[in-house]
């Protein structure tokens, strides 16, 4: 059966950033001096800059940046140091692995899950048999199941023909979480590797990973996800060839000589996760904090059955003192006799589930938090730096919104019940770290006021400030400045600019998962396409769109008034917010191009392009 991704699978992962202490020391100096400058400014925009004629609009605005300069510290308290976990040789025997003295020396047991729902069984076989090939230095047994919650005979036969084991269950309680705990009833791996319907293992997953465990404090390890069917656009020249003959080939090559190579519908949907991995996700090992991202991760099963047990034990006791207490103030009676209490603790154990992996929307994290949080284990986390895995990536705006959703609602409902920043057991570098990624969702509320802002200037010759001063330039020029140089020296080696301008043009999506939380509403999404879907996804992106286009009318509106003299409008002042507004449409003209995005049969080659 042939796939779109065919033609992509001789891809290879570049490999994580090395590490340079030279640079690790000129960031961490930069960002002092960002923070610094920002700290100067925010002060300055409270205490001297807001304009009290306009209170309304002066407010939200020097609120929305003082929640950026927040999140801004959180970044930098992230992004701090690199402090890989030490690699040690993978072990041949399980007591290599436990503090246990009497544990067996037999060789590891592994088990390989792959869930699914409604994947396509030959996408799923390409997993199951990649994970066939993986190799280990020493004896080891490895089994791979496939967890069907689509309950789909043509998968058993799949299954069957590749000789990997096949679970499915009658209902499909807890979703991915309750999958895999049907599976973990019947299986007994020391160690679990968890693997998306399209993850495909490279040989050396296990190689690579297993010798994090001769800690027995680690928990799991977490592994980059790379998505090696990222569209690699067409050359700019080519790309106007195309539409405009010759001559666009031409004007495609005088302005690639200016300013670089372009490439158009380069990853339209800004997928690539290294930087989520490579420098987020890598730099929280110093504080223990890296969570798991689910699929690419490998679980000791003893961690998170343990977890598990503690968790429904404190369960049972909380939902039985809670009854207690109300039959108390019933009966009137200051104290519950033992046989009483033990009744309800057997009740409440009746009802509750364990649950090995959170039934939660975003199980991955939840279980993640829930590890790092036992007071007596301390259970650590790894994240290997290394690709050992590859994955596909969402290839139109639906799938895309779909996955974003669940990221941002998932999170910020365990936020709401079960804040980490507040749950006992985890040290502050811990609760700084869960913070950030909390807080970096509910960046869509000051995003937006920063897209709404420039248009009340542009509009009304209103202003956020008292004045367009040189007190306003230099206060936020040296803080822009700093902060930009700052961050191009912790993002060294990695594109940055498209993926800021991403976490600005979802900011709709994380309106809606904010909205959903806050009205009490269960997240509820589809799982996320393993194949593009067909159709015109425009209706995505109005949000977007309708700000692009309230900003161009803005800017063409204000220079007229302005030229006509016919508002109050001040040459400093629509510097600013053109400037402003300009970056804005920049932004956000990404995620509307993306809606119309259509996957190129074959890029065009340098020897085609050379032969016009």
């Amino acid at each position: 059966m042939a796939f779109y991704f065919d033609q992509f699978e001789q891809r290879r992962p570049e490999p994580p950033l090395p590490y340079s202490p030279v640079l690790e020391a000129l960031w961490q100096f930069l960002f002092v001096i960002a923070l610094v400058l920002g700290a100067w400014y925010v002060h300055w925009r409270w205490i001297a800059s807001l304009n009290y004629d306009a209170l309304w609009y002066a407010i939200p605005l020097v609120i929305a940046e003082t929640g950026a300069y927040i999140g801004l510290i959180l970044f930098a308290f992230n992004l701090w140091k690199v402090k890989d976990y030490p690699r040690r040789p993978p072990p041949q025997f399980i007591s290599e692995c436990t503090r246990d003295e009497a544990a067996e020396q037999r060789p590891l047991k592994v088990d390989v899950f792959f869930p699914s729902y409604d994947e396509d069984p030959e996408l799923v076989r390409l997993s199951v048999r990649d994970a066939k090939r993986v190799t280990y230095p020493h004896p080891i047994e490895l089994n791979i199941y496939v967890l069907d919650d689509g309950r789909r005979p043509s998968m058993k036969q799949m299954a069957d023909e590749e000789g990997v084991g096949y679970f499915t269950r009658s209902n499909n309680i807890g979703f991915k979480a309750g999958n895999m705990r049907n599976a973990m009833e019947q299986t007994s791996g020391d160690f679990i590797v968890i693997c998306d319907a399209d993850t495909r293992p490279f040989p050396t997953i296990l190689e690579h990973t297993l010798g994090y465990f001769r800690d027995p404090d680690v928990a799991w390890v977490q592994t980059p996800q790379w998505f090696f069917d990222l569209p690699e656009g067409k050359p700019l020249p080519a790309a106007l060839q195309r539409r405009l003959g010759r001559p666009g080939y031409w004007l495609g090559r005088g302005v690639e000589r200016l300013i670089g190579p372009i490439r158009l519908g380069e990853d339209p949907f800004v997928n690539d996760p290294k930087m989520f991995y490579d420098l987020i996700q890598r730099r929280r090992n110093w504080a223990n904090a890296s969570f798991c991202c689910g699929a690419g991760s490998i679980h000791r099963r003893d961690a998170v059955m343990e977890a598990a047990l503690k968790g429904f034990a404190d369960e049972v006791e909380r939902k039985s003192q809670r009854q207690l207490k109300q039959m108390q103030r019933l009966t009137g009676e200051k104290s519950a006799d033992t046989s009483t209490a033990g009744l309800l603790r057997q009740g409440m154990a009746q009802e509750e589930e364990l649950t090995p992996y959170r039934f939660h929307v975003s199980e991955d994290i939840y279980t993640s938090i829930v590890l790092h949080s036992d007071p007596h284990r301390k259970w650590k986390s790894v994240m290997h730096p290394e690709v050992e895995s590859k994955m596909l990536s969402p290839q139109d705006l639906l799938s895309w919104t779909i996955q974003r959703f669940k990221y941002a609602g998932g999170t910020l409902d365990i936020a709401v019940h079960d804040n980490p920043v507040m749950r006992p057991g985890l040290s502050l570098p811990q609760r700084l770290m869960y913070l950030t990624t909390v807080w970096s969702y509910l960046g869509g509320v000051w995003n937006l006021i920063f897209l709404i802002a420039p248009l009340v200037y542009l509009f009304t010759a209103i202003a956020p400030v008292s004045a367009y001063s040189i007190d306003f330039y230099k206060h936020i020029l040296p803080f822009l400045v700093a902060t930009e140089i700052a961050f191009m020296a912790a993002y060294w080696g990695i594109s940055s600019y498209k993926a800021k301008t991403n976490y600005l043009s979802f900011f709709p999506i994380n309106l809606r998962a904010i909205w959903t939380v806050m009205r009490g509403q269960k997240i509820k999404f589809p799982t996320t396409p393993k194949d593009r879907q067909e159709g015109n996804f425009f209706h995505l992106v109005m949000p977007q769109f309708v700000m692009i286009m309230l900003t161009l009318l803005g800017l063409l509106y204000a220079w007229l008034q302005y030229l006509l003299f016919a508002a109050d409008y001040t040459l400093n002042g629509l510097i600013v917010n053109t400037f402003w507004g300009m970056n804005n449409v920049v932004a956000l003209s990404g995620i509307v191009l993306a809606a119309f995005w259509q996957p190129e049969p074959a890029a065009a080659s340098t020897a085609e392009l050379a032969a016009t």
